[in-house]
């Protein structure tokens, strides 16, 4: 079992930043992705961000050039720094883990998930 903890979420104004944490623990061995997913109420889960490998990163259109993926392999943590935030950004911010030879993208590749951070951005 590997655990996950996200940190960071939060209250933040338009045009504003905020940075998430993610940490994980336990059977770190079986985490090659560690990814960033969203979810808004009556809406689906949606990718948002993931780094796997030695530098490889990849980012939903909707966020790209506004948020950063960073990864410490050796530490099993992630982060995700996001820049010019707007009111649909809100959702409640999911990290989430996924062993190699799978899409990064894909929320049922992934085996393990925190219990989620709320990010609200007002208007």
């Amino acid at each position: 079992q590997v655990q996950l903890v996200e940190s960071g979420g939060g209250l933040v104004q338009a045009g504003g930043s905020l940075r998430l944490s993610c940490a994980a623990s336990g059977r770190t061995s079986s985490v090659y992705t560690m990814g960033w997913f969203r979810q808004s109420p009556g809406k689906v889960r949606e990718f948002v961000a993931a780094a796997w490998g030695v530098g490889s990163t990849h980012y939903a259109s909707s966020v790209k050039d506004r948020f950063t993926i960073s990864r410490d392999a050796t530490k099993y943590t992630v982060d995700l720094q996001m820049n010019n935030l707007n009111p649909e950004d809100t959702a409640v911010y999911y990290c989430a883990t996924a062993p190699p030879l799978r899409s990064a993208i894909i929320a049922g590749n992934y085996e393990y998930w925190g219990q989620g951070t709320q990010v609200t951005v007002s208007s």
